[in-house]
């Protein structure tokens, strides 16, 4: 088992692939020291690191913020209950998801705007996952486009899955174009969020409005059509946006545009997991947006058992909503999950440091998880059934 004072990222591995050029030249990596030695020393350099309206778009959620704070601790709340005496020889953290074995069951969440945490943006969080062997989500409202992105993940033969992150727009025709892009570039799946047709009701960011400074954009959202971005009046319901958001039948439009598998990201409900198994699609992001939509919406831990008790075995279920612990991944997969996302670690860890320090993030993640099976008898994640939360549980 990897002790955390070993070499957590492969520097050399990021610092030498050459940055793409995009909407401006992208800044050589030059990393600050990386002291953290938990996800939460991220999180509190970013904080120092970044200017009030960033750190709460990046940090903030929903009203109250009782989703964000319940994501958290509602996986604290779970215990381990731990075996022992039990052969630990030729343990490994290797899982299957969609059909390939990955290294570990972390990947990298969608995250809008990743340049006005750290210059060279996207582009240093991929290379980060790619180092790692870790599953990289390209968000739609990325500051780097996505061709120069798949390029340099694609060319790393360790790295996790490659997937594309959309969010509908009302231009039919404009949503073809950007996922045949996608799919031209390499990218492995799409994930469509369907849990934000309109945004949440964000005090934080309200209190300190984002500007997004010069040369920093959504280069994706560049072309998009005059009239999709303009859905109606203020007088109407919510400005007319609801009327615009995705619908089970744009689901089935959707999969017929692409050979790529989608994913939904967003499903909390069992009545909505069912009915998205109905229609066959690849798997299922189990999140509430990391409470940045609806807040008092239910903690992801707690979703999670009731989506995979819908669902049954077949379908492959990711999970994301504060997992900060290798201990929290351990509980996911005990409870259904196939893997788990992170999301605001990620842009946390790229404020410190850059690439290195997203490198160094995942590596801790990943060593806090072999920890947590090493102590609670679990060989590989195999072993991580319903009784490791539940002793009356029959595995």
């Amino acid at each position: 088992m990897p002790a955390i004072g070993r070499v957590l990222h492969r520097k050399r591995r990021i610092a030498g692939k050459p940055a793409p050029t995009a909407s401006r030249t992208l800044t050589a990596l030059n990393p600050r020291p990386l002291t953290a030695h938990t996800l939460d020393d991220f999180a509190l350099a970013a904080e120092r690191a970044l200017d009030p309206a960033a750190w709460a778009f990046f940090s903030g959620g929903a009203a109250d913020e009782i989703t964000l704070q319940g994501n958290r601790a509602a996986w604290q709340a779970l215990c381990l209950w731990p075996r022992v005496l039990r052969a630990l020889a030729g343990g490994h953290t290797r899982v299957r998801l969609a059909g390939r074995e990955l290294a570990h069951p972390i990947l990298l969440a969608p995250v809008a705007h990743q340049q006005l945490a750290h210059p060279d943006g996207e582009w240093a969080s991929a290379l980060a996952a790619a180092a790692q062997g870790a599953g990289y989500v390209l968000a739609t409202q990325s500051n780097l486009p996505l061709e120069p992105i798949a390029q340099a993940v694609l060319a790393d033969p360790g790295r996790g899955p490659l997937w594309f992150q959309l969010y509908w727009q009302a231009d039919r025709g404009f949503n073809r174009t950007l996922v045949q892009r996608a799919e031209a570039a390499g990218f492995e799946a799409i994930v469509l969020t369907v849990d934000a047709p309109v945004q949440g009701v964000r005090d934080r960011e309200r209190r300190h409005p984002l500007q997004l400074p010069e040369g920093v954009r959504a280069v994706h959202l560049r072309d998009l059509p005059a009239a999709a971005t303009s859905p109606g009046t203020p007088d109407t319901y919510c400005a007319g946006l609801p009327a615009q958001a995705p619908t089970w039948d744009d689901v089935v439009w959707l999969q017929a545009q692409t050979r790529l598998p989608v994913w939904l990201k967003g499903v909390l409900h069992p009545l909505d997991a069912r009915q998205a198994q109905g229609l066959n699609v690849a798997g299922l992001i189990v999140s509430n947006h990391g409470g940045r939509t609806l807040d008092t919406a239910p903690p992801t831990a707690q979703a999670l058992p009731l989506i995979r008790a819908a669902v049954g075995d077949a379908l492959p279920l990711v999970v994301d909503g504060g997992i900060r612990r290798g201990t929290d991944v351990l509980k996911a997969v005990a409870l259904g999950a196939h893997a788990v996302m992170v999301g605001r670690p990620v842009v946390h860890a790229l404020a410190s440091g850059g690439a290195p320090a997203v490198a160094r993030m995942v590596r801790l993640l990943r060593d806090e998880l072999e920890m947590a099976m090493a102590l609670t008898g679990c060989r590989t994640l195999a072993d991580a059934g319903a009784s490791l939360l539940h002793p009356a549980a029959d595995d």
